[in-house]
């Protein structure tokens, strides 16, 4: 009975001593997860504060604006620890290789510049419809596919830059809700036409489309009675609208490089049209400048480069080649054979009538 008793007192404390040796097994654990985490808050912290130093020194104030400026360094995306500058007025990243705009941007209510140009963008966030204070954004030389139609939002945006970003063909139809836009440049895309949105806008005063594969403008062109400065230049344009002649505040027009064949003859009306440039166009009449002997040679050559004088001499000599050919296959007969040809018609007519 004793051997018994002293086995199973033996085996009860093995049993104590072996949960005991788990319990602070488990403890020792637990210690230990708690150290690491820890040890990765104060990493996670440390870092943190390494990258709002790194970035304070990135922010800058310029007559009375907080800017952020980085150039020619490297962040692909940006921290979210930016979150702590909401008092930015100013984004200036260039060339820094930044591939999506945070969709946190919706926290800087005060920015009112975000120039993302020359980097690797290729999405525009719908977030971006939060910032009505925005006055300018510059998308320019990225790979932007599509503008979401949240942009319309920014009710304040002036000046909308999204030139060389390769595919982007089209606009949403709420960029036309931008009421206060006076500067778009959509060069170096893949526009077949100028969007309606466009045409809509009712402050725009300066639009460039250059280098797209626009094959004809709008007939209402004219609609956009604020455009001052149209560029055109190496695009598919084979003809012109008439309607481009009624375009009262248009100073400045580039259209060369395109495949024009004619130049509407209203347009030699347009008096406010001060630089015009129809070079490279298969135009179908060639003219030469008539010889100003008041004018030295340098103003000869501007004169050939504007293109203005030479706009107006085509129309002059396609009007006087149109005429020509009209006077040519016109006949002027007598009044009386005006007569005497409705005598026969009505001659002829009567008798082809059935009788009554």
């Amino acid at each position: 009975m004793t051997g018994v008793a002293v086995c199973s007192g033996s085996v009860s404390s093995i049993k104590s001593l072996w949960e005991t040796r788990i319990k602070k097994t488990k403890q020792d654990l637990q210690k230990q997860q708690e150290q690491r985490a820890g040890v990765g808050r104060v990493r996670h912290n440390w870092e943190d504060r390494i990258i709002l130093a790194k970035l304070k020194e990135k922010v800058v104030t310029e007559e009375g604006r907080v800017i952020l400026r980085i150039e020619k360094e490297e962040w692909k995306t940006l921290p979210r620890a930016l979150v702590h500058f909401p008092q930015l007025m100013e984004w200036q990243l260039h060339r820094v290789g930044l591939q999506t705009i945070p969709r946190f941007i919706s926290s800087f209510e005060n920015l009112l510049v975000l120039d993302l140009s020359r980097n690797a963008i290729t999405e525009i966030p719908k977030e971006i419809g939060k910032l009505t204070r925005l006055r300018e954004l510059l998308v320019s030389y990225n790979r932007v596919q599509s503008v979401p139609e949240e942009l319309g939002c920014c009710e304040n945006l002036e000046k909308l830059e999204l030139a060389m970003n390769r595919d982007l063909d089209e606009l949403p139809s709420e960029i036309s809700n931008l009421k206060k836009l006076c500067h778009l440049d959509l060069s170096m895309n893949q526009f077949t036409e100028i969007p309606e949105s466009v045409v809509s806008l009712p402050a725009l005063e300066w639009l460039d489309m250059g280098g797209n594969r626009l094959q004809s403008l709008p007939h209402d062109i004219h609609r956009m009675e604020k455009l001052h400065t149209m560029w055109l230049q190496r695009n598919e344009l084979e003809f012109l609208p008439d309607n481009i002649c009624y375009m009262r505040s248009l100073d400045t027009l580039v259209l060369s490089n395109n495949k024009l064949h004619d130049i509407p003859s209203m347009m030699e009306d347009m008096n406010n049209l001060r630089f015009v440039n129809f070079r490279d166009n298969p135009l179908t009449y060639e003219v030469e400048l008539p010889a100003d002997p008041k004018k030295s040679e340098e103003d000869e050559d501007d004169r050939e480069m504007f293109g203005r004088d030479f706009m107006r001499v085509y129309c002059q000599e396609a009007r006087k080649r149109v005429n020509a050919m009209l006077n040519m296959h016109r006949v002027n007969p007598p009044e009386s054979y005006y007569t005497s040809e409705l005598n026969v018609t009505l001659e002829a007519v009567a008798e082809s009538a059935p009788s009554l």
